[in-house]
């Protein structure tokens, strides 16, 4: 009994602490999706109101005063076709790497020492440039700043994916006629796919969440996200209600992504890390 006792404290105190630490990352995003349903009002009450009763005001307003459904198609764009590009330039450089092994770790130390950089050095040259070409304010000019950053992660990071994959498929692939590239395309990249999904769901965060460079390259045209939130304020202030609801709206579409490829995800992100 003694044992068994001590085993339920045990227990019990590991999911006590699981659920405090939970609660540490789930209540600033519970107080914001409360905060969203409020109004205006109560939104600035101090001590907080807690029963509330819920109102869509705030998610009807920043569709009304903004053009808020503009920003979100801004982002899911640029996300979405950055990640198609890293995911296909990256997987086949990846590949390339992990199966010719030229270069050694050197070539591996290299690509990784692209991202030791900090961002904010880049601004100003990437914004020259970009002003010289005409492409300020659109879509092609954060694709192209993403891609330069996220692609070299990528690369860095599927090599260890494609490692585990045997080589003697690719050669069975080959004596049976296939060339290299058939032999990526129809055996290798669906043997990585959950190591690729996981990658796609890094490249595709980070252009969703990135602020700095979008803040700087793009205009009324080509906003996205991040930077709407940040230009939610009046001459009255910050709208708290509006800034929930616009978070809500961000946050969701992260949620839904990781719920869909949740088992790819899982998977991805352990199977590069034993050979």
């Amino acid at each position: 009994m003694g044992a068994k006792m001590q085993n339920r404290v045990v227990d019990g105190f590991t999911y006590v602490s699981l659920i405090g630490v939970a609660l540490v990352f789930l209540l600033p995003i519970l107080w914001i999706v409360r905060t969203s349903f409020t109004t205006k009002v109560i939104a600035y009450q101090i001590p907080p109101k807690w029963l509330i009763v819920p109102t869509l005001d705030n998610y009807k307003a920043i569709f009304e005063k903004y053009p808020f459904g503009q920003y979100f198609i801004n982002s899911v764009g640029i996300s979405t076709i950055s990640t198609a590009i890293a995911v296909l330039l990256g997987g086949m450089a990846a590949y390339w790497i992990s199966r010719i092994n030229w270069g050694g770790d050197f070539l591996r130390i290299a690509i990784l020492a692209t991202q030791m950089l900090p961002p904010i050095v880049m601004v100003i040259p990437i914004f020259l440039v970009f002003k010289n070409l005409g492409l300020l304010d659109s879509w092609i000019s954060l694709i192209i700043t993403y891609l330069s950053f996220s692609l070299p992660y990528m690369i860095w990071l599927m090599i260890g994916f494609f490692e585990t994959i045997p080589k003697d498929l690719d050669e069975a692939c080959e004596m049976d006629g296939c060339t290299k590239f058939q032999a990526f395309i129809r055996v290798v990249l669906p043997l990585a796919a959950p190591g690729i999904m996981a990658s796609a769901v890094l490249s595709f965060l980070m252009s969703w969440n990135e602020f700095l460079f979008a803040l700087v390259l793009t205009g009324i045209k080509s906003r996205t996200l991040p930077v709407a939130i940040a230009n939610l304020e009046t001459q009255q202030g910050v709208m708290i209600a509006e800034l929930c609801a616009a978070t809500v709206l961000i946050i969701l579409p992260v949620i839904f992504l990781s719920l869909f490829i949740q088992k790819y995800l899982v998977s991805g992100m352990t199977m590069g890390s034993v050979k």
